[in-house]
């Protein structure tokens, strides 16, 4: 029987240790990233949820997905003149506080686009390009942790 409450004790101190000693709580709720639409000329579209990794309520998770190429190949390109303004929108709080976003095109070359304001610019040449938009809560007190982080794909066709 002392066996068995040194064991319990142990285990209690344990996990308290842990979670104090570890990254402050999580601020995010669900059990997967929100959802992130694209805006085009007051339009709204949904991207599509790729590979992430998520931790609310104690729990975690990650998912691995195929990349925006494959992910999007049944997806009918969303049409947009040349330099025309997408921004990125997000009903969910906390925001993220780091994102990305890498365009994807001819033999899955890819560059990093910048964002300002959440929102980019197309590009001017005719043609279709895959987005990967990745995004990131880290952890206000300690910049080495992550919460949660999502990449979202959307594929687009310039046309004029």
């Amino acid at each position: 029987m002392h066996k068995i409450i040194c064991l319990i004790l142990f285990s209690v101190a344990l996990m308290t240790g842990c979670e104090k000693g570890g990254s402050s709580h999580s601020p995010l709720t669900g059990n997967k990233p929100p959802g992130v639409q694209i805006k085009i000329a007051d339009q709204f579209y949904d991207t599509k949820l790729g590979t992430y990794c998520w931790s609310s309520n104690n729990q975690g998770i990650c998912v691995d997905t195929a990349g925006p190429v494959d992910l999007l190949q049944d997806v009918t390109p969303l049409r947009v003149s040349p330099e025309a303004a997408i921004q990125f929108v997000m009903n969910y709080e906390p925001k993220p506080n780091q994102c990305s976003l890498q365009q994807y095109s001819g033999e899955n070359i890819h560059k990093e686009v910048s964002i300002e304001n959440n929102a980019f610019t197309a590009p001017t040449q005719e043609g279709t390009y895959y987005y990967s938009y990745g995004v990131w809560w880290m952890d206000e007190e300690n910049e080495q942790v992550s919460h949660g982080d999502a990449f979202y794909h959307f594929v687009i066709e310039v046309e004029k």
